[in-house]
C-alpha cells in the first residue's frame, strides 16, 4: 500500500515484511534483544489502545525522553496510529530545559527510559499541572512503567480495535505528528511542527538513493530525537531494514564488528574521533610498517570520486586497500556500504580518505524545519561530489537568494514553530520558502556547497567580514584540537579560544615526558601552547590576512552538551561560549577586567599570552613551516 502517514510503514510489516525477523534491536545485559516484524506491529497496536483508554486522543501531546531503543519506535508509532502529537526530547538537556518544553508543548504524559532521567525529570513533572502521568520504560521501583500501557490496550483489544481503526483512517497525511524542539543555540527551543508528510517525503526519496535493502543491516547511534536520525529512520524501516541501536557512543566499535552492519548514519565529529584512533594506531607501527601506513593516508587524500583518478592512481590505490584499506574496513565490521553523514560539514579531505578505504560517505544537508534533508550526494556516478553536500534531494526546490542565503521549498517544509507565528514568518515567505539562515554556492550549477551561518558571518573593526565556520572547519583536521570558536566581531583582528584535544595532549605529554597535575596546569605549560601555535600557523597559512588568528587562548574545560557549550547536534553554543569566557576574550582585547574576579585565572592566561607572543617571534605566522611533532 502507499505509504501517506507514519503508521502506514507497519502496513508494510504485516504484508511484505512479515518474515522479517530482526526490524528492532538493542542490546541489553550482554545479550542483543530482537523485536521481530511481528513483534514490533503488536507492541504499537497495543500501545495505541492503551493511550487511548487512558483518555488520551487525537491531537494530545505526549513527551519521550529516552536513549535509543525499540521502545522508542513502539511510542512513536503508537501515538501516529492515534494522531498523537509525539514530542521527543533529548536525554542530555537541562532541568530548565526539560521544564521549558514541558510547560510550552502541552504534553498530557511524559515516559523516561531509566532511572537517572527519572530522578532529573520528576520533579519538574510534579511542578506542572498539564502533566497527567510520567512513566519509565525501564523497571523502576514506585514508577508507572509503561508496559501497563501495552498491557491495559491488549487487554481492551477487542473493544478497541474498531475505534482505531477508525481513528487511522481519520488521520491526514498533512497533520502535524511531532513537535520536535530545536537545540535552541540562541535562545529558548522552537517547537518545530512536522507532519507525516513532511517527514515521509524526505524519508521516501531517500530511500531511493541508499543502498542497502530488505533484511540487511544498519547501526543506529545518533539521537531519535534528533530529525535526522528519525527520518532515516523511516527510510530503513520502509524497506525492512533490520535497525539495530548501538549501547552507546563508547560502544560503537564493539558494535560495529558485532552486527557488520551495511550502512550508518553519522555526524562529522563522530567520523573524526574513528579517524583519530586510526592515525594513532599508524603512529604506534614499527618505523617500515608506519611509513607505508601514511604513505597509504596520503594517497587517499588525493581520492577524487568525480574521475576516479588516472591509472597510476588506481593502481596505488589497490596495493593501498591490499595493505593497509582492508583493516579500516574491519573497524566497521567488514560488510560496510555506506556511511551518511549529516548535521555539520565534513572535511574535503577526511572525507576522500574515508572513500578510498572503501567507506564510502555521503554527506547532506538540511536542518529540523525541513524534515530535514535539503540535498544531498548520492552513493555512485554524476550525482556526487566529495566537497559539497550533493545535489538538491527530489521533491525539493532550492534557489540562493542574492545575499547567499540557501531557501528552499516543497512538501518537507514544516508547517511552523509551536505557538510561534511571529518567528514563522520569519523564516517562510510568502511564496512558501523556507530561509535557511545559511549561506551556500551552487558548484557546476547542480551541487550544493555551504559556506557559512548567515547570522554568524561577523565584521571586524576595520569592516572585513569573517565567516567563522569556514576557518572553524580547517582546524578540525589538526589531532591536538577538539573544539575551537572564531571571534572578533567589531575588534582589530580575529582569535580564536580553543579547547584541546585531551585525550591527544595527554598522550603527547607522556611521550615527550612532559609533567603536570590537571589539564588547568598542562595549557600554561610552553610546550603545549607551542604545539597549538604550530597548528594555528599551519591553518593561518590558507587564509586571507583579516581572516588569520592572530591571538588564541586555550580553555581547561573540554565542550560538551552536558556542561553547555555544545547543543545536543554539538553545535557551537556561541552565546554560551562568549558569556562564559568573557574575561579572557577581555584579555585578549586588552578590555579591562573586573578586580577580584578569576585574579588567578588572569594571571595564569597573562602568563600564557606572554609566551604566546615570545613563540610568535620565534614561529613566524606566514613563514613557519611545522612538522608534525610525536
Amino acid at each position: 500500500m502507499a505509504i501517506k502517514r507514519i503508521f502506514d510503514l507497519l502496513e508494510n510489516y504485516k504484508t511484505d515484511y512479515k518474515e522479517l525477523e530482526v526490524a528492532l534491536a538493542y542490546k541489553n545485559k550482554g545479550n542483543w534483544i530482537h523485536f521481530s516484524a511481528a513483534d514490533y506491529v503488536k507492541y504499537a497496536t497495543y500501545f495505541a489502545m492503551g493511550l487511548m483508554k487512558l483518555g488520551i486522543k487525537k491531537g494530545d501531546k505526549v513527551a519521550s525522553i529516552s536513549q535509543n531503543m525499540p521502545h522508542w519506535n513502539v511510542l512513536d508509532m503508537g501515538m501516529s496510529m492515534l494522531g498523537v502529537i509525539h514530542v521527543p526530547i533529548y536525554p542530555t538537556i537541562s532541568t530548565e530545559q526539560y521544564d521549558y518544553i514541558l510547560r510550552h508543548s502541552d504534553a498530557k504524559i511524559v515516559i523516561v527510559s531509566d532511572l537517572g532521567l527519572f530522578r532529573k525529570v520528576n520533579p519538574v513533572f510534579e511542578k506542572i499541572d498539564s502533566l497527567q502521568a510520567i512513566y519509565t520504560l525501564n523497571d523502576i521501583q514506585d514508577a508507572n512503567n509503561w508496559v501497563e500501557i501495552i498491557t491495559l490496550g491488549r487487554e481492551h483489544e477487542e473493544e478497541l480495535a474498531s475505534e482505531l481503526e477508525k481513528t487511522k483512517a481519520s488521520i491526514d497525511e498533512h497533520e502535524v505528528c511531532t513537535i520536535i524542539y530545536t537545540s535552541g543555540t540562541t535562545g529558548d527551543p522552537k517547537g518545530v511542527m512536522l507532519s507525516h508528510k513532511n517527514l515521509l517525503s524526505n524519508a521516501l526519496a531517500t530511500a531511493k538513493i541508499i543502498p542497502v535493502n530488505y533484511g540487511e543491516r544498519v547501526l543506529s547511534f545518533l539521537p531519535l530525537c534528533h530529525v535526522y536520525e528519525r527520518m532515516m529512520n523511516y527510510n530503513y524501516q520502509s524497506k525492512g531494514i533490520s535497525i539495530y541501536y548501538a549501547e552507546g557512543l563508547g560502544t560503537i566499535v564493539d558494535n560495529l564488528k558485532e552486527i557488520k552492519p551495511h550502512a550508518f548514519n553519522s555526524v562529522p565529529r563522530v567520523l573524526e574521533k574513528f579517524y583519530d584512533k586510526i592515525i594513532a594506531k599508524g603512529k604506534d607501527l614499527p618505523p617500515v610498517s608506519r611509513a607505508i601506513f601514511f604513505w597509504a593516508v596520503r594517497l587517499g587524500e588525493k581520492y577524487n570520486v568525480a574521475d576516479k583518478n588516472n591509472l597510476w592512481y588506481r593502481m596505488r590505490l589497490k596495493i593501498a586497500r591490499a595493505l593497509i584499506f582492508k583493516k579500516w574496513q574491519a573497524v566497521f565490521g567488514g560488510e560496510l556500504r555506506i556511511i551518511v553523514s549529516g548535521g555539520s560539514s565534513l572535511q574535503t579531505r577526511l572525507a576522500q580518505l574515508f572513500w578510498a578505504a572503501g567507506a564510502y560517505v555521503i554527506e547532506g544537508y538540511g536542518m529540523s524545519e525541513t524534515s530535514p534533508v535539503i540535498a544531498v550526494n548520492h552513493y555512485r556516478g554524476e550525482n556526487c561530489r566529495i566537497g559539497t553536500v550533493g545535489p538538491v534531494l527530489e521533491g525539493t526546490e532550492m534557489k540562493i537568494s542574492d545575499e547567499g542565503e540557501i531557501l528552499a521549498r516543497g512538501q518537507h517544509v514544516m508547517k511552523g514553530y509551536y505557538k510561534d507565528p511571529e518567528s514563522t514568518a520569519q523564516v517562510i515567505d510568502e511564496d512558501g520558502w523556507m530561509h535557511t539562515g545559511d549561506v551556500g554556492e551552487l558548484i557546476d550549477d547542480k551541487f550544493l556547497r555551504i559556506t557559512d551561518r548567515k547570522k554568524e558571518i561577523f565584521k571586524t573593526s576595520s569592516g572585513k567580514y569573517i565567516a567563522p565556520q569556514v576557518i572553524e572547519n580547517k582546524f578540525k583536521a589538526s589531532t591536538a584540537i577538539e573544539q575551537l570558536m572564531v571571534v572578533g566581531e567589531n575588534e582589530k583582528f580575529a582569535s580564536a579560544l580553543i579547547s584541546p584535544n585531551f585525550n591527544d595532549l595527554h598522550q603527547w605529554a607522556s611521550r615527550n615526558k612532559i609533567h603536570y597535575r590537571d589539564n588547568a596546569e598542562l595549557i600554561k605549560i610552553k610546550e603545549v601552547i607551542l604545539r597549538i601555535q604550530k597548528e594555528v600557523n599551519e591553518v593561518n597559512k590558507t587564509l586571507g590576512d583579516h581572516e588569520k588568528i592572530k591571538r588564541f587562548r586555550l580553555v581547561c574545560e573540554e565542550w560538551s552538551p552536558a556542561t553547555g557549550e555544545l547543543s545536543p547536534t554539538l553545535k557551537l553554543k556561541r552565546k554560551v561560549i562568549l558569556k562564559k569566557y568573557d574575561h579572557i576574550l577581555k584579555e585578549i582585547y586588552g578590555y579591562p577586567i573586573d578586580e577580584g574576579k578569576g585574579n588567578e585565572r588572569v594571571k595564569a592566561l597573562l602568563d600564557a599570552r606572554k609566551i604566546s607572543n615570545g613563540l610568535n617571534k620565534l614561529i613566524p605566522i606566514t613563514k613557519n613551516k611545522s612538522k608534525e611533532n610525536n
